[in-house]
């Protein structure tokens, strides 16, 4: 399967609400403490792992 950008945003996207809702569900702390504190933290680690990977894939790809 090849990864393009609608992909990739889907599946981590994806990974989040599986994370969120895992977190929410548990009971582990307050909802309004997830959605507002958690899930955005989550997307912006997500994101620049994913932004690390992408540039580490491309000098791997061009060495």
């Amino acid at each position: 399967m090849e990864f393009d950008l609608p992909k990739t945003v889907a599946l981590l996207v994806a990974l989040v609400v599986v994370g969120t809702a895992a977190l929410v569900g548990m009971g582990a702390m307050a909802t309004s403490t997830v959605l507002m504190m958690v899930t955005p933290s989550m997307l912006v680690f997500g994101a620049l792992c994913l932004a690390i990977g992408v540039k580490h894939g491309e000098y791997r790809a061009s060495n």
